[in-house]
């Protein structure tokens, strides 16, 4: 096939593509697709059909692809697309793998019992990624508040913590920051990020019990004498699979994969042309799927291809509308005004609904041609921690904003529970998340002083609300005397 000259080309540069704001509607049209169809009486039951969202990304998605192509931006598209493969393989096969491994027991579904679910999330997730902590902690959260009838917040609260921002301190722990390794970071200097890990997890449970402890009052007698009932102790089927969820971690964190840029420049070797690790991905699900025990797996677990496939079908629309999108932020970025805090509003605000990986991306190899000492990976260090939070914290904000968000919520509708739309979810993010993300970037980041008060006082009040709704809750449960106490079941 003959290339078309640059110059019949639209927007076509010598420097590449030049895209104007308008080539963003497809992918705001999927974006609005996934907020809104769902809600609309007439399509509503349409869009559960997987088939239904796969069809919309292809018919959305492929004719940006064709453009890019004919463009000639090969390497957008062809990047964009074995991102995608990974990003399907990497979550595919940890959904296979927890999907084997279930949590015999049923504890009592109390506020202090779920708050260490989450808590135990948060440092999962730094270690074997917020895809694997949400996978591996989802079902058996589900199983432990099958009797209750207030759960959606619990799955909401653990989208924020296990698949979010839990997964802050290891470049395991979130894909942003695995590239910000393989960029040069060392592995190690994500632990300096700690304070900015425990402030912002220790606000989330702190806000989450609060509101658990408040809800758990307005479950009716029957479904909390049933769940004091069915106490059993904990226990734990499928042992095995964690060799498996090791070997995925070990995987990302190790095994390399096929080297595009030297495909692309011709000077790959056989070794960098095979894609060892999306090879153990599939080896790791696959061993998963055929040697784990059954009844662990579809009896008790319930597992269901549905939600690994929803997700397949909706990112391959994202991925290839986002390119657009990127192209243009990377063309609009030098006019932008950068310092620590926008770095991490600009980051954090795209990163909440575009892929968190690639908005990382964009921005560190931006802050690179800036000033700055001391310096990590030839980036401004105090650059480089607005980027990594913003990426990783600010990906919970939306369903689309990191992969194991709408994974998570996928299993949880397939188990029956209502979750909240995209804007509902965004509601929820809005109230709850969002406040404490703008606290402890005024705390931690802004280097003004006056800036570091109102973000204190903005985490005093997040707490006092917090010690409001428990206070006022506890006096309630005193005066109408509640027939089934904690201390008495």
């Amino acid at each position: 096939m003959t290339r078309a000259p640059l110059a019949v080309l639209p927007f076509a540069t010598e420097g590449g593509l030049e895209v104007q704001w308008w080539s963003m509607i497809p992918f705001i049209v999927m974006l609005l697709s996934i907020a809104i169809l769902p809600l609309i009486h007439a399509t509503e039951h349409r869009w559960e059909q997987n088939s239904t969202k796969l069809t919309l990304a292809l018919i959305l998605g492929i004719p940006v692809a064709v453009w890019f192509w004919f463009a000639g931006e090969h390497t957008t598209v062809l990047h964009s697309l074995w991102e995608y493969v990974q990003f399907v393989l990497l979550l595919g096969s940890l959904f296979i793998v927890s999907g084997g491994i279930f949590l015999t027991g049923d504890l009592r579904a109390t506020p202090r019992t779920n708050a260490t679910f989450l808590g135990v999330g948060a440092v999962l997730a730094s270690f074997i990624g917020t895809t694997g902590a949400a996978m591996l902690l989802v079902r058996p959260l589900l199983n432990t508040n099958k009797e209750r009838l207030h759960k959606v917040h619990t799955i909401v609260f653990l989208i924020f913590i296990a698949a979010n921002t839990g997964g802050l301190l290891t470049p395991l722990g979130d894909p942003p920051l695995f590239l910000g390794f393989l960029r040069g970071v060392p592995f190690t200097w994500t632990f300096n990020l700690l304070p900015e890990w425990l402030f912002v997890n220790a606000m989330l449970l702190a806000t989450y019990f609060a509101l658990d402890t408040r809800l758990y009052r307005k479950e009716p007698g029957s479904a909390l004498l049933s769940d004091a009932i069915q106490r059993t102790p904990l226990g734990v089927k499928g042992k095995i699979h964690f060799l498996f969820l090791a070997l995925v971690v070990v995987a990302v964190a190790l095994i390399p994969s096929l080297d595009l840029h030297a495909i692309e420049t011709g000077e790959a070797t056989l070794t960098q042309m095979i894609p060892w690790r999306e090879l153990v991905f599939v080896l790791a699900g696959a061993g998963s799927y055929f040697l784990g025990d059954k009844v662990a797996r579809f009896v008790s677990n319930e597992f269901s291809w549905t939600p690994i496939l929803e997700v397949a079908a909706l990112f391959i629309g994202i991925f290839l509308t986002m390119m657009p999108a990127l192209k243009f932020l990377s063309q609009i970025a030098p006019k932008l005004p950068l310092n620590e805090l926008t770095f991490f509003a600009f980051t954090g605000g795209l990163s909440a609904v575009l892929d968190n990986a690639p908005t990382y991306v964009t921005f560190f190899e931006m802050a690179r041609q800036l000033p700055g000492e001391p310096r990590v990976a030839d980036v401004p260090e105090v650059y480089l921690v607005s980027i990594s939070l913003g990426a990783v914290f600010m990906g919970a904000m939306t369903y689309i904003g990191n992969g194991p968000n709408f994974m998570t919520k996928a299993v949880a509708d397939s188990r029956g529970v209502a979750m909240p739309s995209f804007g509902g979810y965004v509601v929820w993010s809005g109230r709850d998340l969002l406040p404490i993300l703008i606290a402890m970037a005024l705390i931690f980041i802004a280097p003004q002083l006056w800036l570091k008060i109102i973000g204190i006082l903005l985490a005093v009040l997040i707490l006092a609300r917090a010690a409001l709704v428990l206070r006022s809750t506890r006096e309630a449960e005193v005066v109408e005397e509640r027939p089934l106490d904690e201390a008495t079941v």
